[in-house]
């Protein structure tokens, strides 16, 4: 069972930095066709950034410049680091894999709260 589980979310003052952990098990694709989304009080669900199947990256505009994607595939993990963090990047953070459209498998979330 394939099952993507989220960590590293908290609370930081503007400016900050936090990196967020997606660890996948039973997961093949080396780590493509994986995404991060997240979805802030109010608002839709926003992709931050998806990895496709050859392992292209796109980063939504908002986060361009700011957050940064990497992978460790021993760990089978994904990792997020996200600089510069502006209160509105507040939001529930979902990492997500899998390779149909609107990928197979999502995780609980991760919340980040950027706030002074």
């Amino acid at each position: 069972q394939v099952q993507p589980v989220e960590s590293g979310g908290g609370s930081v003052q503007p400016g900050g930095s936090l990196r967020l952990s997606c660890v996948v098990s039973g997961y093949t694709y080396w780590l493509n066709c994986m995404g991060w989304f997240r979805q802030g009080p109010g608002k839709e669900r926003e992709g931050v950034i998806s990895i496709d199947i050859y392992g292209g990256t796109t980063y939504g505009d908002s986060v361009k410049g700011r957050f940064t994607i990497s992978k460790d595939r021993e760990k089978r993990t994904l990792y997020l680091q996200m600089n510069s963090l502006k209160p509105e990047d507040t939001a529930m953070y979902y990492c997500a894999a899998g390779c149909k459209p609107g990928y197979n498998y999502w995780g609980q979330g991760t919340q980040v709260t950027v706030s002074s």
